[in-house]
């Protein structure tokens, strides 16, 4: 680790402070270019920390940049990992306060639910699939801390994988009744259709992003645990949203989700 630990409590500071006064900042490697990724990822556990310390509670965890269209369009290369509390869960069908929130944006995702454990290292897509109770559809909202939306990929691990809310609804389904590569996907914001996908676009499978997560986490000596719920990343490049919209997401074999922004 390059930092310490007065600095890196001190980021996670300024980025919550940037959330709950809904106000952005430039990139923290501006100021820290010396961070490396363990540093981004101790940030973030503060960011959590200090939630947790508020009476928050851990709702699940998330892939982020996962699809090729989400790297390209952010300018990265790798995925990154992040945790969602209760605060951001929206209920099927549900409202988003948009003056909560700084320049949101949506993106399709399949949400896995565990049944078992996941360990790493060593996890694989037949491990993930294994241990999967159900899948079912899911709208994550992100919301970047930084001026723009531009990041780099320290930066945006450090503030949480722009994590914002997140909705999921439709008809839970096994993984054994749908091949999720070919699995297709239709997103629309008011009525009209704005992203169109299939699984295969979250690195070739959504499990995959499971897995690294669990070898990610496996690497600290952590697992995932049964019961949790996991968005596997945005199948599509986001979508900006704003007041007034209703977004959707239709799922093959999985039924729809929506949420409204008011």
């Amino acid at each position: 680790m390059a930092l310490n630990a007065d600095t890196i409590a001190a980021l996670a500071e300024r980025l919550e402070a940037c959330q709950l006064e809904v106000r952005d900042t430039h990139k923290i490697t501006d100021d820290f270019p010396e961070m490396d990724f363990q540093d981004a990822y101790a940030v973030q556990a503060e960011l959590l920390r200090r939630k947790l310390a508020r009476g928050r509670k851990l709702a699940g965890l998330k892939a982020g940049l996962t699809s090729f269209a989400k790297m390209k369009q952010m300018g990265v290369t790798s995925p990154v990992f992040g945790f969602m509390t209760d605060d951001y869960l929206v209920p099927h069908g549900g409202e988003v306060t948009t003056a909560e929130l700084i320049h949101p944006k949506v993106e399709p995702e399949i949400a896995f639910v565990l049944k078992k454990a996941l360990t790493g290292p060593g996890c694989h897509i037949g491990a993930v699939l294994e241990a999967t109770e159900f899948v079912l559809p899911g709208i994550e909202v992100i919301d970047s801390r930084y001026r723009d939306f531009k990041f780099d990929l320290k930066s945006v691990i450090a503030d949480n994988t722009s994590a914002a809310r997140f909705v999921v609804g439709g008809q839970p389904l096994r993984p054994s009744g749908i091949d999720l590569r070919t699995v297709g996907i239709v997103m629309e914001k008011n009525g009209e259709p704005v992203a169109f996908g299939a699984g295969a676009a979250v690195v070739g499978h959504p499990a995959t992003a499971i897995a690294m997560l669990a070898n990610q986490l496996g690497a600290r000596g952590e697992s995932i645990p049964a019961g949790t719920l996991i968005l596997s990343g945005g199948i599509t490049e986001a979508v900006s949203v704003a007041a007034g919209d209703h977004v959707a997401l239709h799922v093959q074999g999985m039924g729809s989700t929506s949420l409204r922004f008011v």
